[in-house]
């Protein structure tokens, strides 16, 4: 019996659901309104609750007792068309679907306390990812066996728990550090493909539609972040911040509806190890005047460590299934990627404005691109105002992700075998994202 790849392909770009949270659609990349509203451009400033993600060395300017919430709802909208030329017909549209309107809940909460003059302590708990796609399945019934009924979706979300610790050195110097403690999960659905089965008499093989796939997993990993922020004058403030690799294992079960048609456990338990990857980042503040600031970033991920994804099924049959069809690892040929981050904040008595702009590139290639988990080099605009009275501050904010439109050739697909993970066609992303924060010292 030989599984067809439909499925596969997107069972182990799935599974890849982990390393995209520090970038490209599926995450928050920004945490916190007042960093958010400023292009996410806050590594070199850090002066809010939400340093506890951006440079943990900011934690050291508390005085006070603080405490901060954040709140951010993902609205994203896909559309996606697979068109192809047939010989004598002309081109024939399979595919034109758009994403049903979802909404993605995240957050943040985090608490500090000044234990001595110079050291803060504190603990974060947010959402560094967040997000997901669902597709209506009658859009995907010509290429999945003419069923309309089946799902097709994702759901996506990180949890992440970080005690954290600061040190101010002196006036001009401070170090932070924080213990990342990571709980990834997802849920999924979609086509399962097909299996083409031997039979005694011609064509001697029958193809047998394998129908809904599902899979649910959780996994938990471990890291930490550095970072360091240096004030030489009441101008300027430069911070760095490293973030260790961190890797999840995950384990859950998956299940195929029609695969005990062929006398198989329609369900196995499954196993995968994925590494989120190291993060570093620089940035700078300078405020040119009373009441405005100014910030630029610079942020590195190395998505070049997702290269090969592999992935352990414990029924014996799914692991001999997998291992025959070259399933078992599946390439994912990411590239390294730089976002590059500006932001602006001017101040008046009660009320502040903020901006941004950033760039996110994508680390996929064409070559690994499909439906349930798209990457688009996003172009992103941000803006946000801010009240504060006494030690109360109310920020809101919004993002606005728009991405470049992706075409994946179908004669690629067709004709190249490093395409055979990919989904051939045109894809379009954007995503808004309105968000709150509330935070109090005392």
């Amino acid at each position: 019996m030989k599984i067809a790849k439909s499925f596969f392909v997107f069972l182990i770009a799935l599974s890849l659901l982990s390393s995209l949270t520090l970038a490209n659609g599926l995450n928050l990349n920004s945490l916190g309104t007042r960093a958010l509203s400023m292009g996410g451009a806050f590594v070199g400033l850090s002066d809010d609750f939400s340093a506890i993600f951006w440079n943990p060395a900011g934690v050291a300017q508390f005085d006070k007792k603080y405490f901060g919430f954040y709140g951010t709802d993902l609205i994203p909208s896909s559309t996606y068309e697979m068109t192809t030329v047939f010989p004598g017909v002309g081109p024939l549209t399979l595919v034109d679907a758009k994403t049903k309107t979802k909404h993605y809940l995240c957050g943040m909460a985090a608490y500090y306390h000044p234990v001595t003059e110079n050291l803060v302590a504190g603990i974060g708990v947010y959402t560094p990812s967040g997000l997901g796609a669902e597709w209506n399945g009658a859009d995907f019934a010509a290429i999945s066996h003419n069923n309309p009924s089946l799902d097709w979706r994702s759901k996506i979300a990180l949890v992440t728990i970080s005690p954290v610790i600061a040190y101010k050195l002196n006036d001009q110097i401070s170090l932070g550090a924080t213990l990342n403690i990571n709980y990834g999960m997802f849920d999924l659905a979609m086509h399962a493909g097909s299996a083409l089965v031997e039979i005694p008499v011609p064509p001697y093989y029958m193809e047998v539609d394998l129908g809904q796939y599902e899979e649910s997993m959780t996994g938990w990993g471990y890291g930490a972040t550095f970072g360091i922020l240096v004030k030489p004058n009441e101008m300027f403030n430069l911070g760095a911040t490293f973030r260790t690799a961190s890797t999840v294992k995950f384990s859950g079960d998956g299940s195929i509806s029609n695969l005990s048609l062929l006398g198989f456990n329609s369900t196995s338990d499954i196993e995968r190890e994925v590494t989120w990857p190291m993060w570093i980042a620089g940035g700078v503040a300078v405020k040119p005047i009373d009441n405005l600031t100014l910030t630029a970033d610079i942020q590195w991920t190395q998505w070049s460590k997702m290269d090969v994804m592999k992935s352990e099924f414990k029924d014996s049959i799914w692991k001999i299934l997998m291992a025959q069809s070259g399933d078992d690892e599946r390439p994912l040929h990411w590239s390294d990627a730089t976002q590059i981050r500006f932001g602006a904040e001017y101040k008046f008595e009660t009320i502040a404005l903020r901006g941004g702009y950033y760039y996110d590139p994508s680390p996929s290639p064409d070559k690994t691109m499909n439906v349930l988990l798209p990457s688009y080099n996003f172009n992103v605009i941000t803006v946000g105002i801010g009240y504060f009275l006494d030690n109360l501050s109310i920020d809101v904010g919004f993002e606005y992700l728009t991405g470049k439109e992706r075409n994946v050739l179908y004669e690629k697909v067709l004709l190249d075998p490093e395409y055979e993970a990919a989904m051939p066609g045109v894809y379009n992303m954007k995503i808004f994202v309105p968000n709150i924060s509330i935070s109090y010292k005392f």
